[in-house]
């Protein structure tokens, strides 16, 4: 029987793998094939067997959006939020916080790590929470400590134009229904970084002031990712809601996608 035919009439879901006879050398059950996010793997463990090989396959829409989930609902299972982190419910800490900011809290969702006295952001994929990231209130290091294991960014906002910043409360300022804040979290850009930002047609790169040589490096690398890659340059940090960073960055943004306001400071 031909390996190809073979192979292509098993249809694979998505990370499924099958184990039966060899097609080739008939060996018993020594056959094996993965569906690896449409990449077929083969393989027979027979030493005197040389069938193996690798093709590409059509992902349906639905394939690709179970393996989404599933990717995500593992990342949940791998993750629990600490006992000592709760829902924020009106704490004077995250309300003071959130104030200082121009944060909405009631529409924010925030958490507060209570031993460590951390407002606490939640990270979430496919709307699972999947990792948190928390701020320090008063002088105990690190500033910022990631409680999870991911290297995804937080995201927040439901626009069309990513807008690319270091930090959860810089995110959150201008995240919008025009822009969705990416707080990169880090000094670098991660695969799961670049994956994420490759859904949008238009990213503008938004790093603080003293950051220019990482805001130019990280354009250079997302313009393989992102249709339309731009660079703000900021007066302070974005967080801070200046008038002029927020009205500069309106002006870097398509003219199709300007639609809604930021508060500023």
């Amino acid at each position: 029987m031909n390996v190809y035919e073979h192979i292509n009439d098993l249809q694979l879901s998505v990370g499924e793998s099958k184990r039966m006879n060899c097609p080739s050398c008939n060996g018993y059950k020594t056959f094996t094939v993965t569906n690896n996010m449409g990449r077929l793997l083969w393989n027979c463990y027979k030493s005197s067997c040389p069938i193996s090989g690798t093709k590409k396959i059509n992902l349906s829409v639905e394939d690709i959006k179970n393996s989404v989930f599933e990717s995500a609902k593992k990342m949940q299972d791998d993750f629990s939020m600490p006992e000592q982190v709760v829902y924020h419910t009106d704490r004077v800490e995250v309300k003071r916080f959130a104030y200082d900011y121009g944060l909405d809290y009631r529409r924010i969702p925030l958490y507060y790590d209570v031993k460590e006295k951390r407002v606490v952001f939640p990270i979430k994929k496919e709307g699972l929470i999947v990792d948190a990231v928390g701020r320090s209130l008063g002088f105990r290091l690190p500033k910022w400590k990631r409680y999870g294991k991911s290297d995804l960014p937080f995201t927040y906002g439901h626009g069309r134009v990513a807008v690319v910043v270091e930090d959860c409360v810089s995110a959150s300022v201008v995240g919008n229904d025009v822009y969705v804040g990416v707080a990169v979290l880090g000094t670098s850009l991660s695969e799961s970084h670049k994956r994420y930002l490759s859904q949008f047609s238009t990213a503008i790169i938004a790093l603080d002031p003293d950051a220019m040589p990482k805001t130019l490096a990280f354009a250079k690398e997302l313009r393989g990712y992102v249709n339309d890659v731009r660079v703000l340059k900021l007066k302070d940090d974005l967080k801070y809601g200046m008038e002029i960073d927020i009205n500069n960055l309106h002006k870097l943004t398509p003219k199709e996608n300007q639609h809604g306001t930021i508060t500023t400071t």
